[in-house]
């Protein structure tokens, strides 16, 4: 999957913002009620992007195992965040679907008023 394609299925998420928070950093982070569900680097290192993605962590330990091109994320926390290679050997329609996981992950962590809110987005 390439940067740009990553980037339409994040602002396909109900409710996604994206921005560039982080200053002095090309980092582009979308949010769902301010929440961080996805993040990636808009300068490839070594030529390969490198996206960040909420995972559930028994979910995080099986896909690390599976594929090469899915590792620890950027969090302190690295069962909860796995980074994916966007060009490697995991299927785009498997990133498309943990981008909605990582979506997913951020709401249901939301106070109940706040997902209430965002179902009647």
């Amino acid at each position: 999957m390439d940067i740009e394609t990553f980037r339409q299925h994040c602002l396909a998420v109900k409710g996604a913002t994206e921005s560039l928070p982080f200053i002095g950093h090309n980092v582009l982070v979308f949010k769902i009620m301010e929440k961080m569900f996805a993040m990636v680097p808009l300068e490839p290192k070594n030529g390969i992007f490198v996206a960040d993605l909420k995972c559930d962590p028994e979910r995080s330990v099986a896909l690390r195992e599976h594929y090469r091109g899915i590792h620890p994320g950027f969090s302190p926390n690295t069962l909860l965040w796995n980074g994916i290679t966007l060009d490697s050997d995991v299927p785009d329609k498997l990133i498309a679907e943990l981008i909605i996981h990582s979506a997913d992950e951020v709401i249901k962590k939301l106070p109940k008023y706040k997902q209430e809110i965002y179902c009647n987005l």
